[in-house]
């Protein structure tokens, strides 16, 4: 079992930055593959970024060049920085967890593929 929290989220003006954080709080035994989620409004939930090391991770195209992912070197941290936010990048952002049992992260973007995840933080941009 895997307890996450995810912070950092808040109102930021087109064009700006934001930086969300993922705290891993507690941790069952063994590795986990992370990668961040995120569910607008009558929207399904969506994989933004997932990590396949360290600080390289596989992005959405939606996102791609605009947003980071990477992890602390404890691993008990996960961070997104995210850059020319646009309006369509607000949704509520959850950070979420995979038990490794394969040894290895494929950068998954695929929802079903996890099993933990957050209460989440807002993101909206504004126009």
């Amino acid at each position: 079992q895997v307890q996450l929290l995810e912070s950092g989220g808040g109102t930021v003006q087109a064009g700006g930055s934001l930086n969300l954080s993922c705290t891993i709080v507690k941790q069952s035994a063994g590795g986990h593959c992370m990668g961040w989620f995120r569910q607008a409004p009558g929207k399904e939930r969506e994989g933004v970024a997932a990590l396949i090391r360290e600080k390289t991770a596989k992005y959405s195209e939606s996102v791609e060049g605009r947003f980071t992912m990477s992890q602390s070197g404890s691993k008990r941290a996960l961070t997104l920085r995210m850059n020319d936010l646009k309006h369509e990048d607000t949704a509520m952002y959850f950070c979420e967890a995979a038990e490794n049992i394969r040894g290895y992260c494929s950068g998954s973007l695929k929802e079903t593929d996890y099993s933990e995840w957050g209460q989440g933080t807002q993101v909206t941009v504004s126009s």
